[in-house]
């Protein structure tokens, strides 16, 4: 260890460490765009450039390592200058609708706008003519929206190892697409949904579903079931402010039989299902000696994961649905039948972290006997909130 100064204080830096990495351990914000924790850095939106004592230019905090003896400011004037400049420019091409955006209040390109006193469009804009994506059945993506910040195609490439989107194109003229520029829907996606994650503003979302469930309440003629995953009731915790880890089931149940839900059930029940079908199916394979080992997985964006990449791999699959289409299926058949419901009017929700889980009730192989979804509309739990 050895000691820098930054903003007038003492702090110690490891030997090989960036200068963002010493300051954000002692307490010191910057404010970044691009980066991503334990990845090499790229250094590509600049914001987080800081003025060192010595050096004739800002350099980039993420990407300069330390030095014994640095002096570092963070918000020098040059450093707000150039950081205000940044954000100035980004906002130039980025769309006004602030007001109806998705991520209105989450946004990092709004919230550092704000923080840097940007009131009005600086520089001439200049409009990419780029479609708004809808294709894929769990995420729309809206180029024009896009920062290139790249935090997206790194999360795909080399934290998910799917490489569906990349950079394309050189210059002014680069964008974020799939190869040869065709859409979600036919590239290598997963629905996993991480780019929507690592994204910093409103270019990549899942694809909402709430006019379907508002539909399916205000329809009379219609019995709406939901069921949430054990996971969702902690994260609406979290999202109202209470402590991490807070177990709201009980509040969950009351406030979605308000919403309008006839009945309220636990994902984790078909999760025991699944459990007791998949013995059965392991077993029968040991007894035949086939296909072993066995894998299983709930997850739809893992499995699609296997088909585009390890096929020779799928007889090793469960063949069992996910608890979701487990629940989606048991309700249409044997809880209809026990209610005294038609199925064909039943509405089933799911409330899932995944919106992979979005394109799984969509697959012609998860309809029951009439043709119809064993589960019929996916929720994030951000959708939910």
């Amino acid at each position: 260890m050895f000691e820098i100064t930054a903003n007038d204080r003492r702090i110690e830096a490891e030997p090989g460490e960036t200068i963002l990495s010493a300051l954000t351990r002692a307490g010191i914000h910057v404010p970044t765009l691009c980066h991503m924790k334990k990845l090499t850095p790229t250094g590509a939106c600049r914001i987080c450039v800081v003025e060192v004592r010595g050096m004739p230019g800002l350099v980039p905090s993420c990407s300069t390592p330390v030095e014994a003896g640095m002096v570092i400011s963070t918000n020098s004037p040059r450093v707000i200058e150039a950081r205000k400049v940044i954000i100035e420019l980004l906002l130039a091409d980025h769309p006004d609708d602030c007001l109806y955006c998705v991520r209105s209040g989450s946004c990092k390109l709004q919230k550092f706008a704000q923080d840097y006193g940007i009131r009005e469009r600086i520089f001439k804009p200049r409009r990419r003519e780029n479609t708004l994506d809808v294709t894929s059945p769990a995420i729309v993506f809206d180029q024009s929206k896009c920062i290139l910040c790249g935090k997206c195609v790194r999360t795909c490439n080399e934290i998910q190892k799917v490489s569906a989107i990349e950079f394309t194109g050189r210059g002014s003229n680069m964008n974020v697409a799939p190869a040869f520029h065709d859409s979600l829907n036919v590239s290598s996606c997963i629905y996993c949904g991480q780019c929507i994650l690592a994204c910093p503003t409103g270019a990549l979302r899942e694809k909402s579903s709430l006019s379907e469930v508002t539909a399916a309440l205000a329809d009379p003629g219609k019995t709406v079931v939901i069921q949430y995953a054990p996971a969702v009731s902690v994260s609406l915790a979290e999202e109202f402010g209470m402590k991490p880890g807070t177990d709201i089931s009980g509040i969950i149940n009351a406030a979605l039989r308000r919403l309008g839900f006839r009945w309220v059930f636990d994902t984790a029940y078909s999760a025991d299902l699944m459990v007791m079908e998949e013995a059965a199916e392991l077993a029968s394979r040991l007894k035949a000696g086939m296909n072993l080992p066995m894998f299983t997985s709930c997850s739809p964006g893992w499995v699609k994961f296997a088909e585009y990449y390890y096929p020779d791999q799928l007889d090793h699959l469960s063949s069992c649905k996910s608890p979701q289409q487990m629940f989606g299926a048991v309700a249409k058949s044997y809880f209809a039948e026990k209610m005294g419901i038609d199925s064909r009017k039943m509405c089933v929700v799911s409330i899932m972290p995944c919106s992979a889980k979005k394109a799984e009730c969509e697959l012609p192989t998860m309809r029951n006997a009439f043709g119809n979804p064993d589960v019929d509309v996916v929720l994030t739990t951000r959708e939910i909130v």
